[in-house]
């Protein structure tokens, strides 16, 4: 008996020096190139179609409210992937598991395309978004096993380019193609590029030998899918992404919609949770890993990854939004503004992740989110006669904080992490950046919406008749309007000349404007708060080494 644990124990090490010693047979820059290019196609489209929404509108008939669903619908159902990657992996494969997500999100983008009516667009975008689900995680996980521990951060970095600058470019690029050609080429351009990712994935890309045992090892006991769980973590992630796109228009829970889906993705998710711990107890697969938030070094960068995409996709709605509406800057002006920004991080990911084999990526992460806090308080100070420069600048100033976050928080969530639950980190981090994305994105229309209309409630209380400074300020105003005929009955204090109705109406836009500007200074303030708020959390995790130790034995 005990010569035949010491030979289970022996074969044990054995195999797990073997997985530690495995490497790719391709070059590891080739496969990483490879899957960042599937990935950053995927990213792409969670926001090239925004600015196509009109035209969509438009051409298919239907109205802009109804266009929506053309984003809700893809969300939804990249929400309900993103989670579940790691489990199909088990199953299939990661490299199948992978190729498949690719063949599905190329044939949906074209049928995309080609749709006739609205109705098959949100269909093919739900599948659409189903494929895409699991790119994003399936390549982290990919590189985390390419990759040595000590060159995780430099592919990383070229990972980051793919999720941080894909959402910011993405606006820019729709436009640019719905005003030259037709907002069906939106979805076009993903067939080509999907066919090259599926033939380079298919010769370079191959699958380490815990994820072929776990294959084998789910054949040998028979494709036993938790669908009760998948359906849990169905109607609860894609409640939640629905909640958090359709809120605000629906009015939140003055909506019976909104009010029943909250009920269900609460009892969802709860109800998950339990069912998971239980899958756990018995010794099953779960779906989600829940042992991870377990270790400080992935639970509390979980937290961090999520306040990144809330900061990220925040900013990214916020600035373009406030320049246009507020400043009256064409779109591409507004893209103008933002894309310096992309250009930095692209030129920052590369050093970022030279550092993170050099340095304690908790004083990396310390910097992003002071770099971002102060940005912040720059941005702060915003008026309505801001420049297109400072703009900018403050903009490449912030995203040149948003560089030194995404790597080495991605770095910190697999310290001490088996090999085997790779695919489960990638999973959990993607869904943390995506619905940190999705709630900053909702939190950012609803309190600007709010926000608006407060400011505006305690500012007109000093438009009235009665304030002396808003008489002269008319009487100041209305010689600039000629034409109106209101005579002296329509100035105040007996002054008969100039228009007084385009006076107020043009104090009243100014209030308007300025109310406006005072709502996105909230919104700043709150996003700065939760950034400094994140310095002592980083703190909290305890010293780690950089990462250019050796991987721990399993």
């Amino acid at each position: 008996m005990a010569t035949a644990t010491l030979a289970m124990d022996d074969a044990q090490l054995a195999q797990a020096a073997a997985d530690r010693a495995w490497k790719p047979r391709a070059n590891q820059w080739a496969i990483a190139l490879t899957v960042t290019l599937a990935t950053f196609m995927e990213v792409l489209d969670t926001s090239i179609a925004n600015v196509a929404l009109p035209h969509i509108a438009g051409a298919l008939s239907a109205s802009q409210d109804e266009a929506t669903w053309v984003l809700t619908s893809y969300l939804v159902s990249n929400a309900v992937i993103l989670p579940a990657s790691a489990y199909l992996t088990t199953f299939i494969g990661r490299k199948r598991f992978y190729m498949i997500c690719v063949v599905l999100f190329g044939i949906s983008s074209m049928l995309c395309g080609l749709a006739p009516s609205l109705p098959m667009l949100i269909f093919f975008r739900v599948l659409q978004g189903a494929g895409g689900g699991g790119l994003a995680p399936s390549e982290q996980a990919i590189l985390a096993d390419t990759f040595s521990p000590k060159q995780r951060g430099q592919a990383f970095a070229l990972y980051g380019l793919a999720v941080v600058c894909a959402p910011a470019i993405g606006p820019t690029l729709g436009g640019w193609i719905t005003d030259n050609y037709n907002w069906r080429w939106i979805f076009f351009i993903n067939v080509p590029i999907a066919l090259i990712s599926l033939y380079l994935t298919n010769r370079l890309v191959e699958d380490p030998p815990h994820i072929r045992r776990e294959v084998a090892e789910s054949k040998r006991g028979g494709l036993k899918l938790d669908l009760f769980g998948f359906g849990l973590l169905a109607s609860g992630f894609g409640s939640l992404e629905f909640i958090l796109d359709k809120g605000q228009e629906d009015d939140w829970f003055g909506s019976h919609v909104i009010a029943f889906f909250t009920t269900l993705c609460v009892v969802s998710l709860v109800t998950l949770i339990v069912w998971e711990l239980y899958q756990l107890k018995i010794e099953k697969r779960p779906i989600l890993n829940l042992t991870l938030f377990r270790r400080k070094t992935f639970a509390i960068p979980f937290v961090l990854m999520f306040v990144l995409g809330f900061t990220l996709y925040g900013t990214t709605v916020l600035i373009p939004q406030m320049v246009q509406t507020l400043l009256g800057y064409t779109a591409e002006l507004a893209g103008l503004v933002i894309s310096p920004g992309g250009l930095c991080i692209m030129l920052m990911m590369p050093v970022v992740g030279i550092l993170v084999g050099k340095v304690d990526p908790r004083w990396l992460i310390c910097y992003g989110f002071t770099v971002l806090a102060v940005s912040m308080v720059m941005m702060h100070t915003f008026s309505l006669g801001s420049s297109f420069k400072y703009i900018m600048w403050v903009r490449v100033f912030q995203a040149s904080g948003l560089a030194f976050l995404f790597i080495p928080i991605n770095t910190l969530t697999y310290v001490g992490v088996p090999r085997e639950q790779n695919n489960d980190v990638s999973g959990l981090t993607n869904l943390a950046r995506n619905i940190g994305g999705s709630v900053g994105t909702a939190f950012v229309a609803t309190m600007l919406s709010r926000g608006q209309q407060r400011h505006e409630a305690v500012m007109v209380r000093d438009m009235l008749p009665a304030s002396e400074a808003f008489r002269n300020q008319v009487n100041r105003l209305k010689g600039l309007f000629p034409g109106g005929g209101n005579g002296a009955a329509g100035g105040f204090g007996g002054k008969p000349t100039g228009n007084a109705h385009s006076a107020q109406a043009f104090i009243y836009s100014q209030l308007h404007r300025q109310s406006a500007m005072l709502a996105y200074m909230d919104i700043i303030a709150i996003f700065a708060v939760f950034c400094i708020c994140m310095v002592p959390l980083v703190l909290s995790i305890g010293k780690s080494k950089p990462a250019g130790g050796d991987a721990p034995a399993h």
